[in-house]
């Protein structure tokens, strides 16, 4: 059936006993879960317990790439992990970019799944020749800038893609990321479950060619759309990601001090314009990228001179607003150490807001924070907070355990966590736009504007959908989050996908010439397969409509002031969305799947 795309190979890695073996890839999961997001929750589901200690032996990471890693496909950079997150205890799905995906194709594998401890720490080289496992204990307690020039040193003649942890995960930090060439997997803590298995790195290279069922039809397709793209996305490459913080605060859906406002009275010095005039130094692009949305910035003067990282717009938004901080060297410098620590730069900053609250309200004192002036707008000590999370230093060893377990430690405080499932809000005001609410509440991983389905085009930037309406907002987040599903299936970047394609209404031959055979008409079913089976999973897991709920915050407290001054979204109102929600997905009120939706997803095979 398939003549292209796939390497073929996925590679499982025996940590206990530093062995490999090699997996068949069946044609029946490609066709049903094309790849990434999709084969590694099937194969999550399939071999991992229904409860189980996220840092111990029986929690495995899958890492698995898409039929589009590593092909002449613009942006063909991403692919995905699944494993049992530390941060919030349940599944967790993550998508990053760099060349470790890509590379590992081009080492002839479409995926790596590590399972077991090493007695010691190790790190893991893939090549088409063959997997080697080498000694790590000269790498660990090094920054991951650091293990990336180590690899770029002892592999000089070699392409090599790199994914690592940072000394932050080594300790056990709770929301440590894993870090891909300057990218990352951020969210839910996968770092630390890497370095609870004693692997502090992965490098892959290799030369093998990605075979394509039709070479000449596909270079046909992606002329074009490269020239589209670098038209319709022009902003990307001048302004990133941060291009969007100026009109969500204009909106008054800025998240701001924990989210107690939505409207950032000195949003001028953290705009993208500003970090533009100020502090950028260079654009950087992902593997097969036509846009480097990457705006790397340097700190010139000041008490965070010679700080220098990429800030995006959901780091500027929770190292900014959030915390009341409008020096944006100090949010260059907050990211960097989150870089290099190997830190969730999302979940770290609103840990920090949410500490700044609870210091201004009393319940932690001076002497939990070693003296520092932990209020909303202190840079200074924003800055410093992050390094004492990074050491589990202080207060700094509370927040790093995430909101799952500051709850259980802190019961007092809970109505100040900003978190659905333990993940924390990204940094979008659902006050603002109903439909996010909902994204966060039902999103597979937690509060998560990307997998929960990102609504803002539709509520406020195409005014397709009344912003603060409910009506219809279930089935447009289903919609999206079957769009993102099959998405982080494929290997690409989000950011090019409407070129290629790619929508809730996908059209185009890619896939067909790519992988010999025609996707496209199944893609939503397959999107909404996926995100069923991860639907499962949380059930398994013990997650039910109880959990779908938003913080307190949200469903009670009216914003002050802005664009959306007065909104709130009650009880009533979310519940309202949610049973259309589990209506258009064939869920029951509980939030599971009916025999009926299964059957018709094909998935009734599956056990709960």
């Amino acid at each position: 059936m398939f003549n292209g795309g796939y390497a073929g190979k996925i590679l499982r890695v025996n940590l206990h006993r530093l062995q490999i073996s090699e997996m068949d890839y069946p044609e029946d999961l490609k066709k049903n879960y094309l790849g990434g997001r999709g084969v590694a929750a099937f194969l999550y589901h399939r071999e991992m317990p229904s409860r189980l200690d996220p840092l111990g032996l029986d929690n495995k990471i899958f890492f698995m790439t898409g039929p589009l890693t590593g092909t002449p496909v613009l942006a063909s950079t991403k692919m995905q992990l699944a494993t049992c997150s530390p941060d919030t205890g349940y599944y967790l799905c993550s998508n990053s970019s760099g060349n470790f995906g890509p590379y590992l194709k081009f080492a002839g594998y479409d995926g790596v799944i590590l399972e077991g401890k090493a007695s010691s720490p190790v790190s893991i080289i893939i090549g088409e020749e063959g997997v080697e496992f080498r000694d790590a204990s000269n790498l660990w307690g090094k920054k991951t800038t650091e293990v990336d020039d180590y690899f770029q040193e002892i592999l000089p003649d070699k392409k090599v893609g790199v994914i690592s942890i940072g000394p932050a995960a080594e300790r056990g930090v709770r929301i440590a990321c894993i870090q891909v060439d300057g990218r990352s997997f951020g969210r839910g803590g996968a770092g630390a479950v890497m370095a609870s298995k004693n692997v502090k790195a992965i490098a892959s290279f290799g030369n093998k060619e990605i075979p394509l069922a039709d070479p000449e039809a596909l270079k046909k397709i992606i002329t074009p759309a490269a020239k589209e793209v670098r038209q319709s996305r022009r902003t990307h490459t001048t302004h990133g990601t941060a291009q969007y913080t100026e009109v969500i605060n204009e909106l008054g859906c800025y998240p701001t001090r924990n989210f107690q406002t939505a409207v950032f009275e000195r949003i001028e010095t953290i705009s993208s314009v500003y970090m533009k005039e100020n502090y950028f130094v260079r654009n950087k692009a992902c593997f097969r990228c036509p846009i480097g949305c990457a705006q790397i910035c340097e700190v010139k003067v000041g008490p965070f001179k010679g700080a220098r990282s990429d800030p995006e717009y959901e780091t500027i938004g929770a190292f900014g607003g959030q915390c009341g901080v409008s020096d944006f060297a100090a949010i260059i410098a907050a990211n960097q150490i989150c870089d290099e620590e190997g830190l969730d730069t999302m979940t770290a900053g609103t840990l920090i807001a949410f500490a700044m609250e609870c210091f201004e309200k009393g319940l932690i004192s001076r002497e939990e924070t070693g003296g520092l002036e932990l209020c909303f707008g202190n840079s200074e000590a924003m800055v410093e907070m992050v390094r004492r999370i990074a050491h589990r230093k202080g207060l700094g060893d509370l927040l790093s355990e995430g909101f799952s377990q500051i709850k259980k430690k802190r019961p007092g405080m809970e109505s100040y966590m900003m978190h659905v499932k333990g993940m924390a809000l990204a940094q979008y005001e659902p006050r603002g736009f109903y439909g996010i609410g909902l994204g966060y509440g039902t999103s597979s991983r937690g509060a998560c504007h990307n997998v929960g389905g990102w609504t803002i085009r539709d509520e406020l930037l195409t005014k397709a959908y009344d912003r603060f309406a409910t009506r219809d907002k279930g089935r447009l987040v289903r919609a999206l989050q079957d769009n993102r599903a099959y998405l982080d299936s494929l290997g690409i970047c989000t950011v090019v996908r409407g070129a290629l394609g790619f929508t809730d209404n996908p059209t185009g031959e890619v896939l067909k010439f790519v992988t010999g055979y025609d996707f496209t008409p199944e893609l939503m079913t397959i999107g909404s397969r996926i995100y069923t089976l991860e639907r499962l999973i949380l059930n398994r897991e013990g997650i039910t409509r109880k959990d779908d709920l938003l913080p307190r915050r949200i469903t009670e407290d009216p914003l002050p002031e802005g664009m959306a001054k007065g909104r709130v979204i009650t009880p009533k109102m979310y519940n309202e969305m949610l049973n259309e929600y589990y209506r258009v997905r064939g869920w029951d009120s509980n939030g599971i799947p009916k025999p009926e939706a299964l059957k018709k997803l094909r998935l009734s095979n599956l056990s709960r």
